[in-house]
Formats: C-alpha cells, structure tokens, sequence
C-alpha cells in the first residue's frame, strides 16, 4: 500500500461545521436509536413526552395522537402553547427557535418546567430535522397560529388568526422523511399497537390526563385514563396472574437534594404467585428500560429489608436465611417512577439513568417504608417472607444441580448431549443449530443437513412449561438441558424488564452475582456456540405447542439470544405441488393457488385434478433431501427471526397463555377464536 501526503494533508480547511440540524440529519442514530420501526415511532414519543410535560406541569389534561389517512400524525394537547413572540436574542417567533436549534426551549432553568421528560430544543428539532415536513398549529393568547418546517428548515412564514376564545394547545402534524428511514408507505409507517402501548403506560404515569389515539384508515381507536396511577398499573400487570396478597404497597415521597429541588419516588409493588420477576422503571415517565441509579437503589433496599424484618420479627426457624436478590424478587410486580429536576441520561435515547444521589434517595426511601408497611401488616409480610424463603431453597437446589452438570460435563470432557448431531466448524460465525421435533425429524435433518456448519439436535416430546415451573424444576428436565447444554451461554433469569443482576444488592448470598445465583461465568453470550439457533418444528398443532414452549423458554432465560438476533424460526414448505416435470413447495395457501393458476394459464388446463398436491403435515414426511432443499438450504430456506418491540406486553402474553391462571386463558381464546383460519385437530 502506496502513501501518498498530499492525500493525508490535515488542517483547518478539512474541519466541517454542520450548521443548524445538519448534523441530525447526518447522524439521526445518535438521536434516535435507528433509522428502522423504533426510531420511526421514536418520533412520536419525543413529541409525547413534552405533551406529558406538560400535564405534569399542571397545564394540560387531554393528550391524543391521530393516525392520519395521508399517513401523517398529529400529536395534540391542551396545554399552554409553545410560546409564539418574538425571542429577544434571534429576533424571531420562540417556536420557530425550538424547532431549527438543538438544545433551545423552556425547561433548562426549571421556571417553566420544574420536571420534564423531553425538551422542546432537543425533540422538537429531531422530529422537524428527520420529517419531509412538519407543520404546528398552537393556540394561545387568543389566536391560532400555524407555520410549515421541511427537513428542518422552515418553508412557510407563519399564518396567524384570531380566534377570540380562550382556547390553548399545541398540535404537531408530521410525515417522516423517506431520504432517513426505511419504511413502506403501501404497509403503513406507523404501528397503531406500539403507540397505543406506550400512551396506555404515560396514562398510568400521569393520572391527570386523558390520553385518546385514533386512525382514520381504519376507524380503530383507544382511550386510556387511570386515576389510580401506579395502582392500576400494577393491577394491569398482574391481572393473568395470582397475587400473593391483595393489598398493593404503595407509597409516594418527597426529598430534598442539593439547592433544594425535590425528588419525588412514587412506587407500587405486588408479589405474585407466579416464579418471574417484573420491575419497570421511569424517570420523569421516560421508560429506562436499562434501569439505572432508580432500580440499584430499590433492589439494594428490598433485599436488605427483608433480611432485616426477618431477622428481628420471624420465628427462630427462619433467622437462619440470608436471601439474595433474585430470592426477594421472585414474583414480584413492581414500578417505579421517580421526578427530578435534572436528570442524567446515558443516552440521547434515555434508556438509563444515570444520577448518582437517586440510588441513595430510593434506598433511604424504600427501606423506611417498606419495613414500615412489613410491620404493619404481619399477615402479608409472612406470606412475601416465605415465598422468598422458598425461592432461596429452589435457587440452592438449582446450584446443586448446575454444579452437577458442570461436574458430569468435566468428567464426560465437556461432551455434547448425546442426540446432538454436531457440525465440524467450530467457527461460531458461521454455525448453525436446528432444534428439531422428534427424532424422525430429526433424522431427516440430520441426513439432508450440511455437515460442515449446520448441527442438529432432536428433542423427544414437549419440553417443560417454564412458565409454571421453577428454575430447580426447569434443570431437570433432559430436554431442556440439551438445549442449554449444546448453546452453551448458560441460563439467565433475566426475567425483569430493566435487568435482576444481584451486584445492585448490598446484601446478596455469598458467590450470587445475578437472578437464579449463576456467576458472571454461569451465563455469557461469548460463549455462543452457534451464530443462528433455529428452531425446527412440524406444521401442525403440536409443533405449534412445541414452538411455544421453546420460545417461552427462550424469552424467560436465554432472551439476550433474541435481544442480538440470533433465534429463528425455520418455515417448512405447506404443500408439494407437481405437474408433469414441474414441482413446487409451497408455503401459503394463497401461494398454491397462484402456482395452479399458473399452471392453467401455462398448459391450458381447463381442471386442476391433474396437478398433484402433497400436503406436508410432519417434517419427517420429507426426504433428507426435500428437508435440505426447502427448509435448511441458505440459499432456498424460509426463516423467520425472532424479535419482540414491547417487552411489557411480550411478557402480558406469555404470562397469560402459558401461566397458572385458567381464566385469563379461556377469557382470550373466547376472544379472539374467530380469528383463527384454520384449526388442525
């Protein structure tokens, strides 16, 4: 390679500034996550958290978003108005300021705003930077006022009529620009579900508004108002679910921290009966869904707690049990939600909070009055104190057992499950694992596969459900652990939202690092054996159960597999259809019925009882090859990749169909059974 200076010359002239929201543009990312479905929808939620601004400001009560039928949106609120005179240093109307200048607006010296969860000068001016065009209509002050933005610069000098009424709000109409996301207008940019659900959690945040969504392509519309706040959230979280104890510990304080601004921790916790572990976490109603100096600080303050009253108020019996995290928060429902003048996100995208004096104030705050509330309910108290109990006998008998296997694994020099038929590579990179159904199946793939990179392993039967079995109970059975056994990260009970790693406890059981008691060793994405784990399983009813127990498997304890994209699905052909020479697998219905009208067409067939059709009910009906061809060939195959966008109602989901509670299930199927197209009994 050939050096040339000239090529290398470094000095002012090579220096760029980017002038006004180039940079956003150059670099949306860094401002919004992605240029996919999240960074689309993350567009509405900065124009949604300044309307929660200011319903937390006390200004605003009704908030709505309106999918519109020229695929824009219009997000409202009925609060005081982006501010529309002049701005004393640019000479120019304050909201045209907000939307073309980073980092402008009303909420840095905490007048306006004492908490907010946006800033106009940092959202605003994304969402205007990243659309094709943007227009907002403000009423205050006794006039309507109305300007257009485009890519974020402004195209139309502001329209303004008096209106004489006391009407005030904000609306901000956009349509995100194609040059910066990738998005199919034919299919609809916008997800009606992912911002129903993020207005239905601010609505549970902020009980003093009203949210409503409408779109007009469809008619479909919600409306979300819980006056009981965290209350009811919690509620709505446990509802396919058998609490514990019905009371709701609740508390809502006030603290003081540095130039006396105030703190404010609002939470709501409920144990259920269930074995998975739920905490969602908020500052200022921003999701931190990487949790933060907020969740250190309730975990720290949980675990030392119950410690703490079973030392000084159970019976001799119990004195000897020293919990771990992961043991006091076995089953536990719980949302915490803290206000602060300045907070200190990680990330422009604010997915964890970073002030170090919350941990503190939370701890403080939690250890006095939870014990409080222990004390004061001794009924409750010993219920939650014995399922603890009960989680660190399970988490011990989940040691041993894991101790075992890494034992018997050492003796055995670290073999594979015995029915795993492994691939040669031992690049990662490059290997794949099918977990087939059945060992006919199994079979099958193992003779069609490609040896070189692609493993399979054959299971016998239906797996555990580990949604009603503890992690004591999922370790033995052998299916389950061959699967373990053969990815080779371990299991994780990584079973809350923001997170369960008992290094946030100050008081842990001695060599506990996270949820379930497995070292940082125990489970460890590097140790990845397989770069796609694919899951192999027949068309019909019981394959479709057999899928489901795997992915509730994979979602309770190996859901960093699908967090970095390496879970799928394969997509078996439904149909063989020949004619003469001619042959075709087919995945559809309404694919079979395109390739017999093109047969038609292409022979002049007047009937279609000549063309053959072989309908595909089990994997092992296929020959080796077949099975290779339409099903594990890279170049032919069909997969589908696991990916979830709302972990909250991912786990809703999970917890109603494969839980304990029989009513919630038999409540959805009547629900929702007209609409299943076929049913294969």
């Amino acid at each position: 390679m050939s050096y040339n200076p000239s090529e290398n010359h470094y000095d002012a002239q090579k220096i760029q500034v980017l002038k006004g929201l180039e940079g956003v543009r150059k670099r949306p990312a860094m401002y919004i996550g992605d240029t996919g479905k999240k960074g689309l929808h993350h567009l509405i939620f900065e124009v949604l958290d300044n309307c929660v601004d200011e319903a937390i400001a006390g200004f605003a009560n009704e908030i709505s978003v309106v999918f519109k039928t020229d695929n824009s949106v219009q997000i409202s609120d009925n609060g005081r108005g982006i501010p529309i005179d002049l701005h004393p240093e640019f000479n120019k109307p304050a909201v045209e300021v907000i939307l073309e200048y980073l980092h402008s607006g009303g909420k840095f010296d905490h007048k306006s705003y004492k908490i907010s969860g946006g800033l106009h000068g940092v959202g605003l001016s994304v969402v205007n930077a990243l659309t094709e065009w943007l227009t907002v209509e403000i009423d205050r002050d006794g006039v309507h006022y109305t300007q257009k933005f485009s890519r974020g610069i402004k195209v139309s000098e502001p329209e303004i009529t008096k209106t004489n009424d006391n009407k005030t709000g904000t609306s901000i109409i956009f349509y995100p620009d194609g040059e910066i996301f990738d998005f199919n207008e034919e299919e609809g940019i916008f997800n009606f579900f992912t911002i129903a659900s993020r207005m239905r959690e601010l609505a549970f945040l902020t009980p003093q508004a009203k949210f409503e969504i409408y779109d007009e392509n469809t008619e479909e519309e919600d409306e979300f108002h819980y006056k009981d706040g965290l209350k009811e959230f919690i509620s709505f979280l446990n509802k396919d679910k058998k609490p514990l104890h019905n009371d709701i510990i609740y508390l809502n304080e006030e603290s003081t921290i540095e130039d006396e601004d105030k703190v404010n921790l609002e939470l709501a916790v409920q144990y259920n009966q269930g074995y998975q572990t739920n905490i969602l976490t908020y500052a200022n109603t921003i999701n931190t869904i990487e949790g933060g100096t907020h969740l250190t600080g309730f975990k720290s303050a949980l675990t030392r707690t119950i410690n703490s009253y079973i030392e000084k108020n159970m019976e001799k019996k119990y004195k000897d049990h020293i919990l771990s995290g992961s043991d006091t928060r076995e089953g536990l429902s719980a949302v915490i939600s803290v206000k602060l003048p300045d907070p200190q996100f990680e990330s422009q995208t604010k997915i964890k909070l970073g002030n170090p004096e919350i941990r503190q104030i939370v701890s403080q705050i939690v250890t006095d009055k939870f014990y409080q509330f222990l004390e004061e309910n001794p009924q409750t108290a010993k219920k939650i104190v014995l399922k603890t109990i009960n989680a660190k006998t399970a988490r011990e008998a989940a040691q041993k057992a894991r101790s075992l296997i890494r034992r018997k694994s050492e003796l055995d020099n670290a073999r594979m499950p015995g029915k795993l038929a492994d691939c040669s590579s031992s690049n990662p990179e490059e290997c794949e694992l099918f977990i087939v159904e059945g060992d006919s199946a199994g079979g099958s793939a193992k003779q069609g596969r490609d040896r070189s990179y692609q493993a399979i392993l054959p299971l016998r039967g239906k797996i555990l459900n580990v949604e009603k079995a503890r992690i004591d109970k999922i370790l033995q059975n052998n299916e389950i652990l061959a699967v373990i056994k053969a990815i080779g990260i371990g299991v994780q009970g990584l079973n809350d939202v923001n997170g369960s790693s008992d290094q946030d406890d100050e008081l842990s059981a001695p060599g506990q690092n996270n949820e379930n008691g497995d070292t940082d060793e125990e489970f460890n994405l590097e140790n990845l054996r397989y770069n796609k784990v694919i899951i192999f399983c027949d068309a019909d009813a019981d394959g479709h159960h057999i899928k489901t127990l795997l992915l509730t498997f994979f979602f309770r304890y190996m859901r960093p597999l699908i967090d970095e994209e390496h879970l799928y699905v394969a997509v078996p052909p439904l149909y063989k259809v020949q004619y003469k020479k001619s042959k075709y697998y087919v995945y559809t219905d309404k694919e079979k019925e395109k390739i017999f009208e093109e047969l038609k067409d292409k022979y002049s067939l007047t009937k279609t009882d000549s063309i053959k059709v072989q309908r595909y009910k089990g994997l092992g009906e296929m020959n080796p090859d077949e099975l290779y061809e339409t099903t594990m060939n890279r170049e032919t195959r069909v997969l589908k990749k696991i990916t979830y966008e709302d972990y909250l109602e991912n786990d809703l989901i999970f917890s109603k169909l494969m839980g304990k509670e029989v009513k919630s299930r038999k409540k959805f199927i009547i629900q929702n059974y007209n609409e299943v197209n076929l049913l294969d009994i």
